[in-house]
């Protein structure tokens, strides 16, 4: 099929055949736009010459610390320049990148090092002590520890491990960047939230990465030289790609450790941010912030959210401030956003409560990805009614190679040709998805995941508790937050805070309950808690 009746001398080679990487992207950066600004950070700024010099010094001194092509190396950094530079330089010393939630418990962090198998972990030092205790916790051998410390902060190091600049040092800058011989090559492994039990780690490929940073531009009509504000964490689907993405339009990251409205509004009004990405409770931090962190600018600002249904409200108001919010929609799995609702001009004479519900919507799928619906469990199509519920389905070249060390989830997740995101949802008439439901009850926090299983398994060790169901209760600010109710044991006695302490002993600050509620638990006849019945009392607090 496809094939010319004489194909002789017509063979892929090195000139018309190129693995695809987001590698390519910085190579080309440090030549097309050498001296514009690649990474700003306070008064910190790099241009793409810079900016390509330290990632290529980085990956060399990986690889003489006796990092090769296929090793782990780890990093535990909020969003600061050298987060970016180890998105590019541990892939350009063929290495797979592994970034980790900053939020985790130390018990979950010694588990992906284990078995993630990390050589190397660059560690901010805000959170060397959380990392030091993960290490002593490890089954396996200890990585080498790489410590950043971050002066624009004001963050010191600790100075028991060596720092990045020296490390840094150690490297060349004639280093020869490893780039792949095959695109199917694992460039990142991301560890989901874990629905249940331990996290599973996600295994990115360098085709995938590329095509997520050529759809976006599409989808999001993204000139050259937007400033982008860097709000969602790296540890987030490696931020969505967009740091791989940026080198290709000659942009500019404005670097973003602690996301508060005073840092949002003060970027967009000295960088000239143009651009950002954020969970709905960014969009919150927007619509609450009061003067004189409120600051004016007089450009429109576009801002693709994701990782929870935004409330029709919230994106109503935030429009009014000079934000133009588009909905994406993804998972870990898939890279990022796959898809977004992409707005028809014909809405724009709604009203106003009608365009933000619209908008609410989840959308269609992305221009890499081959098919996004909705299906029913035997994988037939959902009537598009905008009441019928199924699972979302996805095929593409985002979509993830599979889980790491984990064939059997593998092949369930990737049953029938599609992969299964467990998210509930229906279809309207014109094609748009709109989740319903989540499945497996996760509560999304300020965009990270909760696995109401693990909050429940805490709070289950306590002595006094009998039963235990964890539920989300709608949030103002996090836009919603794990709310435990909770059946006692005969005679036992415990208070609210007591519990929010216990549970804060076991798992993350921000997975512990927020209200706990003592009463009998709802059950169907064959026991089962009924969490429907709680999610209306949740919601009633």
């Amino acid at each position: 099929m496809g094939w010319m009746a004489d194909e002789n001398g017509l063979d892929k080679c090195a000139a018309n055949f190129v693995p695809l990487t987001p590698l390519s992207h910085l190579n080309r950066a440090a030549r097309v736009f050498a001296d514009r600004d690649a990474l700003i950070y306070g008064d910190h700024r790099l241009t793409y010459a810079q900016y390509h010099t330290r990632v290529t010094k980085l990956a060399s001194a990986l690889a003489k610390a006796g990092v090769v092509s296929g090793d782990v190396v780890a990093t535990v950094l909020p969003n600061i320049p050298a987060q970016s530079e180890a998105s590019f330089a541990v892939p350009a010393c063929g290495a797979v990148l592994n970034t980790i939630n900053t939020r985790l418990d130390v018990d979950t962090v010694a588990y992906i090092f284990d078995h993630g198998g990390a050589k190397v972990a660059i560690v901010d030092s805000q959170f060397m002590p959380m990392v030091m205790e993960a290490i002593s916790h490890m089954d396996g051998p200890a990585p080498l520890v790489v410590e950043v410390p971050d002066a624009v902060a004001g963050i010191k190091p600790i100075g028991e491990q060596i720092n990045y600049e020296d490390f840094l040092a150690k490297g060349d800058a004639d280093f020869t960047w490893i780039m792949p011989t095959d695109e199917w090559e694992s460039l990142a492994l991301n560890y989901t939230s874990g629905t249940t039990g331990r996290p599973k780690g996600v295994v990115y490929h360098h085709r995938g990465a590329y095509l997520m940073t050529m759809g976006t531009p599409i989808s999001w009509q993204l000139p050259l030289f937007i400033k982008y504000l860097q709000i969602v964490p790296l540890f987030h689907c490696n931020g969505w790609n967009h740091t791989w993405m940026m080198p290709s339009l000659g942009g500019t990251v404005v670097c973003c450790r602690d996301v508060s409205a005073k840092a949002i509004y003060a970027a967009i009004a000295d960088h000239g941010v143009t651009h950002f990405g954020g969970a709905p409770i960014v969009l919150n931090l927007i619509v609450n912030a009061k003067d004189p962190e409120r600051r004016s600018f007089d450009h429109t600002v576009e801002v693709f959210t994701a990782g929870a249904p935004p409330a029709p409200a919230t994106l109503a108001a935030v429009q009014k401030l000079g934000f133009n919010i588009t909905q994406v929609y993804g998972l870990t799995e898939t890279y990022g956003h796959v898809t977004e609702c992409i707005w028809d001009a014909a809405w724009g004479a709604l009203p106003a409560d009608e365009k933000a519900s619209i908008q609410a919507r989840q959308g269609v799928a992305f221009p890499m990805m081959e098919d996004i619906t909705v299906m029913d469990p035997d994988m037939t199509q959902v009537t598009m009614d905008g009441a019928t519920q199924g699972e979302i389905m996805i095929r593409g070249n985002a979509v993830m190679k599979g889980y790491y060390k984990n064939p059997q989830a593998t092949a369930k997740a990737f049953a029938g040709g599609y992969f299964h995101s467990e998210d509930l949802a229906i279809q309207h008439p014109n094609g748009y998805i709109q989740i319903s439901d989540r499945a497996k009850d996760i509560i999304i926090s300020g965009g990270e995941n909760i696995s109401s299983v693990e909050v429940e398994g805490a709070l289950m060790n306590h002595a006094a508790v009998n039963l235990c169901a964890v539920v989300a209760k709608p949030d103002d600010k996090w836009g919603e937050v794990p709310c435990a109710f909770i059946e006692l044991k005969d005679g036992a006695i415990a208070t609210e805070a007591e519990m929010i302490a216990f549970a804060r002993t076991r798992i993350a600050g921000f997975k512990c309950p927020k209200r706990v509620v003592f009463q009998d638990l709802p059950k169907t006849s064959t026991g089962k808690i009924q969490k429907f019945e709680l999610r209306v009392i949740a919601k009633g607090l």
